[in-house]
């Protein structure tokens, strides 16, 4: 067993926690994403289907085109090569867990 604290992956105090599966002798990776209001991520794609477990907050989310409004306590499926973004429409943070099914994780950014 191995235990791993998320404050010590994340990049800055109350951002986001970036899980590499293959560094921790897993074969799953995430990020635990707190996002502030108008915050989240730019417009990106993965060879492999990503899950998104929004926890709490309202998060608009956009895959391929199609934008939704996502309320906490709701899981998102993107389709492995399927362009996406979102960011957080709540007055407050906003708290998800983004998985992706891969020891290391692949992105490519939009242009």
């Amino acid at each position: 067993m191995k235990l791993v604290d998320i404050e010590s992956l994340a990049s800055t105090r109350g951002g986001t926690a970036r899980f590499e599966g293959a560094d921790h002798g897993a074969e799953a990776s995430f990020f635990v994403v707190r996002s502030a209001p108008g915050e989240g991520a730019d417009k990106h794609r993965h060879p492999y289907a990503e899950v998104f477990v929004n926890l709490g907050g309202s998060v608009e989310v956009t895959v391929d085109g199609e934008t939704r409004l996502v309320e906490g306590g709701t899981i998102v499926v993107v389709p492995a090569g399927a362009w996406h973004e979102f960011e957080n429409r709540s007055e407050a943070a906003a708290l998800m867990v983004n998985i992706h099914p891969a020891a290391a994780m692949i992105q490519e950014d939009w242009e």
